[in-house]
């Protein structure tokens, strides 16, 4: 332990909630700075955080691995363009070793409360045992991909076959030769569908909204373009034209729609995929989207639309009623029997009860989670709250502009690196944004989203996690290269550095 934490009876001068790439980054980020007591949790018994949970068949990144991946730790081994998620766990696993954090992680910790303790300027956390450790700082690094979302189906808990949600995949279910019912034809979906039904009995899709489904540029990426990798300037070049292909294809066709005309061009592009792909007409209208490109996140595959052609897979677009022991009944009254029932339903993502996933209570008690009810989802530059000091979240409200999390991680740690560089230059024990800089951030974030697709008409049938309950899409409207700057460049009188007495 730090003899600063010693000092002021505290655990830990920082402790972090979570062990995915964020809590990773936000690790490395602190040794960096020359914090050195720090202590990860994490519920899981690995890290990796979305990598852990999610081993469904096919899952892989959804951009480039070039981009997925940390500025200062550029990897030249990606098997593909895409990494499939083994990688990506490997990938965390090297960092954590990589950069001597092993010690300094507690895994198989659950946090279910932390209470902000207004005379020692430090933070109470409960774990799920009971156990209560204590920081100066707390880092929330829980990310948005997962806590499972389950449908609210009547019936679903009485299905008398196997059920799994697609992030706590059963590998030791077998599949093959078994009648299998997916709900959901989002992201996780359109990766696993694929892999499951050239051996599936049956393979019955419930979609209720389609999803724009993209041509992906991946491929096997052969020995002498990892050897290319190697050497330099290899990195820097690939990842150059990786990150703008990443930057076009959502953060500026998203938030300059009305400027810029990349998604209407996306939209040809989708559509002409989508009639490639699909040979019968009826099924290819209902995958046709009804919705503009970007009101939620477009998916990427070269196999998903080509598998409504098997003669196997039926696309059933008709309203779920209720899930019996035995499948699955449309409003219809069409009943499909079942072995296997897969949610891809989601995650919470801009819910209550994941962002963060534990009670947080600041000054006076106030509620982090009733705060948000009564103010709308709001945080200075996507990192702190009013009324909740020494409190940082990398993904938080309007800080990811739907980049490459990778650019969201450097850019929010960034950001809290300055903020405790200050506090320990200051002897402060205590770091709150203000009030009025928290106002004119939502603000400027309210004011700018005018020329985001997500406000055009048919957004509205879109069914997207992006709207929250206020009807807000708490996405920063700025280009990645803004945010960064804006990181580093923050003004730091926008906090209040407190000494305690």
């Amino acid at each position: 332990m730090d003899t600063r934490s010693r000092r002021s009876g505290i655990d830990h001068e920082v402790i972090i909630v979570g062990a995915g790439f964020s809590g990773i980054g936000a690790a490395i980020k602190l040794r960096e700075a020359g914090f050195d007591d720090f202590l990860i949790v994490d519920e899981a018994d690995g890290a990796g955080g979305t990598w852990h949970w999610n081993t469904y068949p096919g899952v892989a990144v959804d951009i480039p691995s070039f981009s997925y991946q940390f500025s200062f730790d550029q990897r030249a081994s990606w098997s593909r363009v895409y990494a499939p998620g083994n990688e990506l766990k490997a990938y965390a696993e090297s960092c954590v070793d990589k950069y001597g954090l092993r010690p300094r992680i507690r895994f198989g910790t659950t946090i279910t409360e932390a209470v902000f303790d207004e005379d020692g300027h430090l933070w109470r956390l409960r774990t799920g045992t009971g156990d209560e450790l204590t920081a100066r700082f707390v880092i929330s690094a829980t990310g948005v991909l997962t806590r499972p979302k389950l449908p609210e189906i009547p019936g679903v808990s009485d299905f008398a076959g196997v059920t799994m949600h697609t992030s706590r995949w059963d590998h030791e279910q077998e599949l093959r030769g078994k009648r299998v019912a997916i709900i959901g034809t989002g992201a996780s979906a359109v990766q696993v569908i694929p892999e499951i039904a050239s051996r599936v009995e049956h393979l019955t899709v419930f979609q209720r909204t389609p999803i724009w489904c993209l041509p992906r540029p991946d491929m096997a990426l052969p020995r002498s373009v990892r050897w290319a990798l190697r050497i330099p300037g290899g990195r820097t070049l690939t990842r150059l034209l990786s990150q703008t292909y990443v930057e076009f294809t959502f953060p500026i066709s998203a938030h300059y729609y009305g400027t810029v005309p990349m998604a209407r061009i996306a939209e040809r592009t989708g559509l002409a995929h989508l009639h490639k792909q699909v040979r019968d007409p009826v099924i290819r209208e209902k995958l046709t989207p009804r919705y503009g490109l970007g009101c939620k996140r477009p998916s990427f595959s070269n196999d998903y639309l080509a598998t409504f052609n098997r003669s196997n897979v039926t696309l059933e677009t008709d309203q779920i009623e209720e899930i019996t022991p035995t499948g699955v009944r449309t409003a219809t009254g069409t009943e499909h029997p079942a072995d296997v029932l897969i949610l891809a339903t989601g995650f919470k993502v801009m819910e209550s009860g994941n962002m963060p996933t534990y009670d947080l209570r600041g000054i006076d008690g106030l509620d982090l989670e009733k705060w948000w009810d009564d103010n709308r989802l709001q945080a200075y530059e996507g990192v702190s709250v009013p009324g909740f000091p020494n409190f940082f979240s990398i993904i938080g409200p309007y800080g990811y502009n739907g980049s490459s999390y990778f650019a969201l991680i450097e850019n929010q740690t960034r950001h809290i690196m300055r903020c405790l560089r200050r506090a320990r230059a200051d002897h402060a024990t205590l770091i709150e944004v203000t009030r009025e800089a928290n106002d004119r951030f939502f603000q400027e974030m309210l004011a700018r989203r005018g020329g985001q697709v997500f406000w055009q008409d048919s957004c509205a049938l879109a069914n997207s996690y992006y709207f929250d309950k206020h009807g807000d899409v708490p996405l920063r409207p700025m280009t990645t290269v803004e945010a960064a700057w804006r990181s580093g460049h923050f003004d730091l009188a926008d906090y209040r550095f407190t000494r305690a007495a």
